[in-house]
């Protein structure tokens, strides 16, 4: 588990709450993606540990990496957020957590980059609904 900056615990379901809220995601987009119910979801968001496996599932429903989804921390949103606006196109290496991180900070490469995620998402939802009404 790992600990916040106030000092409490965040485990693995927290991080999937958190990541999904950020995406714009209801537990219910999350659930038709894994093909589970919005009740199922909620019991993954209150899980301490979930099985690998299921974590990666999960991971590719939020549009984010396994190991994201794993390192999760509201505190280096905060950090990364504050240093892209604070220096735009501006490289920088910082030390968080025990991991180096290498940030690049081009606002437009991460406003098209977060698009593209969004789109797909949103493509992915479109696909999901149509095979839901071709049933």
């Amino acid at each position: 588990m790992e600990t916040t900056a106030k000092g409490k615990l965040l485990h693995i379901g927290r991080k999937i709450e958190r990541v999904r809220k950020l995406r714009g995601l209801t537990q219910e987009d999350v659930g038709t993606g894994l093909g589970i119910t919005k009740q199922a979801v909620s019991k993954l968001e209150q899980s301490e540990s979930i099985e690998e496996e299921r974590l990666e599932q999960i991971a590719n429903v939020l549009g984010v990496t396994l190991e994201g989804l794993k390192r999760f921390n509201d505190e280096n949103v905060l950090n990364n957020s504050h240093n892209f606006y604070d220096s735009s196109s501006v490289t920088h290496s910082s030390i968080n957590n025990g991991y180096e991180f290498t940030i690049i900070n081009n606002p437009v490469e991460k406003i098209i980059e977060l698009y593209e995620s969004l789109l797909k998402v949103e493509r992915e939802k479109i696909e999901i609904l149509r095979n839901k009404n071709s049933d």
